[in-house]
């Protein structure tokens, strides 16, 4: 049986250090589990299930803590921890590598790329597996190769009754589905995935420009022109962000182009460089990296610790963007905070295999407000509820990863799927042992 700190006989500092320690957002809701269970294998999650059945408590899952909303922590349920249970093995003749749910990104690409193979993990090295994966996984370079939960090919999982058993295609093939972009819905605690790898790019490059304010508009369209035409290889973003030295924000627009061919690579970025609008205030081009590097790069954009409010939007393919997203990128409240857009291209313009994750455009936009102080909360919060208040007029939906249920309600699966992830979850959890999705009353 793992250690469970239970909230009536733990020491109170043993039980809140329990309880945060490992939450991302500084910003802690007052919600406070029975108790924290730390698993460090597949049997002490089974373990952890029949002691909440046994005690008549929820479940609520901690992969690695990422969750902004901190969806995690729910009131008296029991909190399973499942970041000392770190699993990966590959197999080197089918490709596939079994990973645990509590890995994260960083971890599994340090693992891949040492045997030559290379899978699209989270942007963030420190996003684990399990809310990832379940949220559909929108990680490096799956505009092309494909939302990172397509390439699961089986789960093992406990069932809310406590039960270890197995899903894939043939396999309780409705919970397969749901594993795939059902996130916090999911009706069970995933103990391992199977994932599909695939050859670690030969080649990664990437070039940067760096924009002031009043060159926003142009090196947006450029960029947005740039996506429309460049149909694979490269994942492109723009960040409004600001930079040491320059008083307004910054548009900041990144290619990072993945192959197995320099020349092909560098043809691809050498046409995009060419195209490039006058007036920035720096350009790299055609610059060395690694998966691995831009992870730590991202780790430095994204501080543990810090007070996020975050929300994000699938746009309308017929959208104005650059126009659209001009407040967000040139008015952010503190100058920690960000603003980001990302093609979806080409990913987004071929039909969705049948699974949960059923929401998509040509254009995910996603806004970081970011402070330091409890003193901010209002203002950082009421800044971003009004940006998003104009941006959802032109969405499509929004990313199940990193939207919070009880903020803004939004289009986070197709009406279809929405039904039948609401029917698995009531056949697989009748009882409601696994916590859901906190605000949504159906899939909760």
């Amino acid at each position: 049986m793992p250690l469970i700190v239970w909230r009536e006989s733990a020491d109170p500092d043993v039980y809140e250090t329990a309880r945060t320690n490992r939450q991302f957002n500084g910003v802690i809701p007052e919600r406070y589990p029975a108790a924290i269970a730390f698993a460090k294998s597949e049997q002490d999650i089974a373990d952890v299930v029949n002691t909440a059945i046994q005690k008549n408590h929820r479940v609520s899952v901690r992969a690695g803590g990422h969750s902004y909303a901190a969806w995690s922590l729910r009131s008296d349920a029991l909190l399973l921890d499942l970041g000392q249970h770190v699993e990966m093995k590959l197999d080197e003749n089918s490709g596939i590598v079994r990973a645990s749910p509590g890995v994260t990104g960083g971890q599994l690409n340090t693992y891949l790329s040492a045997r030559g193979r290379a899978y699209s993990v989270g942007h963030c090295p420190d996003v684990a597996l399990g809310g990832f994966l379940l949220g559909g996984g929108m990680g490096w370079n799956s505009n092309d190769w494909g939302w990172a939960c397509e390439s699961i090919v089986a789960i093992d999982l406990v069932t809310a009754s406590g039960e270890l058993i197995k899903a894939d295609e043939c396999n309780n093939a409705d919970l397969f589905w749901a594993a795939r972009g059902g996130g916090p819905a999911f009706p069970g605690v995933v103990t391992r995935f199977h994932l599909r790898t695939q050859p670690a790019p030969k080649v990664i490059r990437s070039s940067v420009y760096v924009y002031p304010a009043e060159h926003y508009k142009a090196a947006f369209n450029w960029i947005l022109k740039v996506a429309s035409s460049v149909d694979h290889l490269v994942e492109i973003t723009a960040v409004g962000s600001y930079k040491e030295g320059i008083q307004g924000a910054c548009l900041t627009i990144i290619l990072v182009a993945f192959g197995d061919d320099e020349h092909a690579v560098g043809d691809i970025l050498q046409k995009v460089d060419h195209s490039h609008p006058a007036g920035p205030l720096s350009r790299s081009f055609f610059e060395g990296t690694s998966i691995h590097r831009e992870l730590e790069n991202k780790y430095e954009a994204y501080p543990i610790g810090q007070r996020y409010k975050v929300d994000n939007a699938f746009l309308r393919n017929d959208a104005d963007v650059a126009e659209l997203l001009r407040p967000s990128f040139t008015t952010l409240p503190t100058r920690q905070s960000l603003a980001l857009w990302s093609s979806m291209r080409p990913r987004s313009t071929r039909a969705l295999i049948d699974m949960a994750l059923s929401v998509q455009s040509n254009h995910y936009f996603a806004l970081y407000a970011i402070w330091e102080n409890e003193a901010d909360d209002l203002e950082n919060g009421t800044w971003l509820a009004g940006v998003m208040n104009q941006v959802q007029r032109q969405a499509a939906g929004a990313y199940l990863g990193e939207h919070d249920f009880k903020a803004r309600a939004a289009r986070l699966w197709g009406s279809q799927q929405y039904e039948r992830l609401v029917a698995i979850k009531r056949k697989w959890d009748p009882d409601h042992r696994i916590c859901g999705c906190l605000g949504l009353e159906e899939l909760d």
